[in-house]
C-alpha cells in the first residue's frame, strides 16, 4: 500500500503541474475539477488496498508448515 500510496501522491503533484498546460484542451469543466481530483486518487486507493488484502488474506489462512513443505 505504501508503493501505492506514494504513486497516488506522485500522480497527484503530476497532474497538478499539467493542468496549466492542459487547461486549453477541457471545455465544459475546470482544470483543477475538485471533484475529479478527489474521487480518481480514492478509487484508486481503494482498488490498491483491495488488490492486496484479498491476497493477504488468503495467504494468512493457510498453515506456514503446509505452504514450507510444498515448496
Amino acid at each position: 500500500m505504501t508503493l501505492a500510496l506514494v504513486g497516488v501522491a506522485i500522480g497527484l503533484a503530476g497532474s497538478f503541474v499539467l493542468t496549466r498546460f492542459m487547461s486549453s484542451l477541457l471545455f465544459g469543466i475546470n482544470a483543477t475539477d475538485t471533484l475529479t481530483f478527489t474521487a480518481i486518487p480514492l478509487l484508486l486507493t481503494l482498488v490498491a488496498l483491495t488488490a492486496s488484502y484479498v491476497p493477504a488474506r488468503r495467504a494468512a489462512g493457510i498453515d506456514p508448515m503446509i505452504a514450507l513443505r510444498c515448496e
